[in-house]
């Protein structure tokens, strides 16, 4: 088994193409066509005389008869002269200018003005202009250039690399070792089949890259053809389908074709869900339709052709729930390798790969960057070092400092500063109390997340302030404990206000939101709920995008159900609320003192709240 070439069959030399430059040679040749003409014209007539040696033999009766035109006056002679000439021919003159002049001994005659530059207007420029619309119409329909362009429209799309001009490896790419480990395998296959396959096993034909936007799924492909050195075929799923029926699959036909042709290579489909969506669904969908027709066709190539020609099919997306079932079993999409964002080891090695195109100050530790930045994506933290960047550039730096980086991650986190939002005094002191609350019960019950910094400063669309947590490790678990804690941080806010100045306000709309649904899920899918019990009453729905949950994926309940789960909801809320209160009304003294602190300096860092951090552990708990 060999992924060799096989011999290119004899072609005919390719036809020359058309170029705009052709242009220039066809009108100087039409140019000298015209003046050829006028040369074979004048010499094929009779050589013109002068209009008064006409008058003369006209007065002597030497002329037999006169043909008379718009321009010329022909003439026969009775007797030939003595160059043997029977016809004489002369430019005409206006009678009474010719009367005028025949009274003198003068020699007249008329002349006839060139209509070359006429012909060439009213002819040539025409032509010109329509073969000049023609061709850039072409152009523009077919994507191509020449005159043939119109019928390429069921041509693929695809983006084709040769094996020099992919630049990027796995060295490449970080934070994604087990995506990276997946893929280096057919990466061997298609360096070394024999040694793969002397066991019987052949090389998957799709493997599936799955995981949410920005983690490297599309970077990981070409490193993947960087390193097995082949052609490499790219392309979105969306191109395949245009407004003509059919269009979609005589791409995926050619794709495949231009593919075998150019074996062992990769063939990339980028954006897989806007191709592969589950047929069926929705109600117009039905078996006539575009994309259910390109989808189908993609199916049929996959089944066709042979793993062992050494064409590899790699597709990215992230919204496999709605991919097709057809696509994801066995024989197509064989492997589907999941690239997830990266935990804190990850996050450091994916800075490091960044790091290097910035100059950077001595205190720069990527790994106390990675801390700050769980969730964060490999897009994300590019995004990161960039935004540092432009700080450190616009405060006039030499190089970036770590103070830099958390600036740039609240920015992105937060949102960007508003210092011309001017808020009344009052509402000030709100926010104050608000924000301070949440600080107070993060740092006194156990097992929360650290505060590193709490700002009154607005910041992006609605945030009036905002504390800033970050967790000292990535956590992938949460004990009903914990969740209980992190209630009752988001009511910290709130517990604040109602303690402090009497009444709740409208800054505690989303830390109301996040919190019932925190107990929520506690009820509906954790089984947390002694009242309601172990039963899981609302599936989760395994994606990568963060939009709302659509119909469906409640089961049936009956409405004494549905009570006793509001009801536990009611309860969590109502016993975070509780415990919040119960924190603050202790240590009501430091929340005072840390609101009063906070509307002078405006933003508290964390050596400015590890006073009032260890002030706050000292007091109780509350269970």
């Amino acid at each position: 088994m060999s992924f060799d070439r096989p011999p290119a069959p004899p072609t005919t030399p390719p036809a020359p193409k058309w170029k705009p430059g052709n242009l220039w040679w066809l009108a100087l040749a039409l140019v000298a066509l015209f003046w050829m003409r006028d040369l074979w014209v004048t010499s094929s007539q009779v050589q013109p005389i002068p209009y008064s040696e006409f008058v003369r033999h006209l007065k002597a009766g030497q002329l037999e008869s006169i043909k008379i035109g718009s321009r010329f006056i022909e003439g026969k002679l009775k007797a030939p002269t003595a160059d043997g000439r029977t016809r004489i021919l002369t430019t005409r003159v206006a009678p009474e200018l010719a009367r005028e002049l025949s009274q003198y001994d003068v020699r007249f005659e008329g002349v006839v003005e060139s209509t070359l530059l006429n012909e060439l207007l009213s002819w040539v420029v025409p032509g010109l202009l329509l073969l000049t619309f023609w061709t850039f119409m072409s152009k523009r329909m077919a994507g191509q250039g020449g005159l043939g362009g119109l019928l390429s429209v069921g041509k693929s799309r695809a983006k084709l690399h040769s094996e020099t001009d992919v630049k990027v490896s796995f060295d490449d790419v970080a934070g994604v070792d087990e995506a990276k480990a997946e893929l280096r395998e057919s990466v061997e296959f298609l360096k070394n089949p024999k040694a793969y396959g002397r066991l019987g096993a052949h090389m998957p034909k799709g493997v599936l890259l799955v995981g949410p936007p920005g983690t490297g799924k599309t970077l990981l492909a070409r490193a993947m053809a960087g390193e097995a050195g082949v052609p490499f075929f790219s392309i979105t799923g969306s191109e395949f389908v245009e407004m003509f029926v059919g269009v979609g699959a005589a791409r995926v036909r050619d794709l495949f074709e231009q593919a075998r042709a150019s074996a062992p290579c990769i063939i990339f489909i980028d954006e897989l869900d806007a191709l592969g969506r589950a047929r069926g669904v929705g109600p117009l969908s039905g078996g006539h339709d575009e994309k259910e027709q390109t989808l189908n066709q993609l199916l049929a190539e996959m089944d066709g052709f042979d793993a062992s020609t050494g064409v590899v099919i790699l597709a990215a997306t992230n919204r496999p729930e709605i991919l097709d079932p057809a696509l994801l079993r066995a024989g197509r999409f064989d492997r589907q390798v999941l690239v997830d964002r990266p935990d804190r080891k990850g996050r450091a090695d994916v800075l490091r790969v960044h790091l290097k195109k910035v100059t950077l100050g001595a205190d720069i530790d990527p790994d106390a960057v990675a801390a700050l930045t769980p969730g964060f994506a490999g897009a994300d933290l590019a995004n990161l070092v960039n935004e540092a960047a432009l700080l450190a550039t616009r405060r006039g730096a030499d190089a970036v400092a770590m103070a830099d980086f958390t600036v740039a991650v609240e920015r992105i986190v937060a949102g960007l500063e508003r210092h011309q939002r001017v808020l009344a005094p009052h509402e000030r002191r709100a926010i104050a109390l608000h924000e301070m609350g949440h600080a107070l019960v993060a740092m006194t019950l156990p097992g929360a997340d650290p505060v590193h910094k709490i700002s009154i400063i607005p910041r992006g669309v609605g945030a009036l302030g905002y504390t800033l947590q970050r967790p000292s490790e990535d956590r992938y678990l949460a004990s009903r404990s914990e969740l209980r804690n992190r209630l009752a941080v988001l009511l910290g806010g709130r517990a604040a206000e109602v303690l402090v100045i009497g009444e709740a306000s409208t800054g505690a709309a989303d830390d109301l939101a996040k919190a019932t649904d925190i107990a929520h899920d506690m009820v509906t899918r954790f089984g947390m709920s002694a009242e309601v019990g172990q039963v899981v009453y609302e599936r989760q729905v395994s994606r990568f995008l963060d939009l709302p949950d659509g119909p469906g994926l409640e089961r049936g309940l009956s409405d004494d159900t549905a009570r006793r789960i509001d009801a536990a909801v009611r309860a969590f809320v109502d016993e975070a609320f509780a415990r919040a209160t119960a924190v603050l009304t202790e240590r009501r003294d430091l929340l005072e003192q840390g609101a009063t602190r906070l509307l002078v300096q405006e933003t508290l860092t964390e050596a400015d709240l590890l006073p009032l951090a260890e002030a706050a552990r000292k007091g109780s708990v509350p269970s």
